[in-house]
């Protein structure tokens, strides 16, 4: 993964709306907190995309989440937040020490009970998970090798109307020019054509810079 390239001006308007709009509580400056102190590195959503992720479960009105790729659990808190008390948010993790320090982060913002952790490759975990009861919304931000892989399985344990998130669709450019990261961006290009192609969805996507570099998100409903 190459070094993403932020502007000071980016940074500064990204805090600005953390601070005034988006007020992130302490249960997720925690969650960062412990992803720094456990040597994770620092890929988790921007707060302002953490909040927008919680906004999108509400305003779907998702009872069930499905999460592929956890970290520390800093979207995982944004969406459980967004979910009824009674919601569920099934999150797949491959390693276990990060998932580790996602159950102590989900259970110290008082979420626990909603979050379900699985560890292992999440194309090991995805096959167990259908013929169960259909998700809402899914948000993918894992491996990009396997982003269309994901967007299948998303699709598959979804139904009419459920909303998928793509993370990270810009790589600074690099869907232009894969030959800027050959590990990472023919995965990204090839599930941005899945999503302008696949019969089963309706999609676009965002550019976004901030904190994370030039990047975005993809958004797609499943038809």
């Amino acid at each position: 993964m190459f070094e993403h390239r932020v502007q000071p001006a980016w940074a500064e308007v990204e805090e600005y709306l953390s601070a005034a709009v988006v007020h992130p509580g302490p249960e997720l400056d925690r969650a960062l907190r412990s992803a720094v102190d456990a040597g994770m590195p620092a890929i988790e959503v921007a707060p302002n995309a953490g909040k927008l992720l919680k906004l999108l479960v509400q305003l779907s009105g998702a009872r069930r989440v499905l999460e592929i790729g956890t970290l520390a659990g800093f979207s995982t808190i944004w969406m459980a937040q967004g979910l009824p008390d009674d919601g569920q948010l099934i999150t797949c993790e491959y390693l276990p020490l990060h998932a580790e320090v996602a159950r102590k982060n989900v259970d110290a913002a008082g979420v626990g009970h909603k979050v379900d952790i699985r560890v292992g490759p999440a194309l090991d975990t995805l096959p167990l998970l259908a013929g169960g009861e259909s998700f809402d919304l899914v948000f993918i931000d894992a491996d990009k090798q396997n982003d269309s892989n994901y967007l299948d399985w998303a699709i598959r344990l979804g139904r009419p109307g459920t909303v998928i998130i793509l993370d990270n669709v810009i790589w600074e450019g690099a869907i232009l020019d894969n030959s800027m990261d050959e590990v990472n961006a023919p995965g990204i290009t090839a599930a941005l054509d899945m999503l302008g192609q696949d019969p089963r969805l309706d999609a676009t996507a965002i550019q976004t810079v901030g904190t994370k570099g030039w990047d975005g998100f993809a958004i797609a409903r499943v038809v």
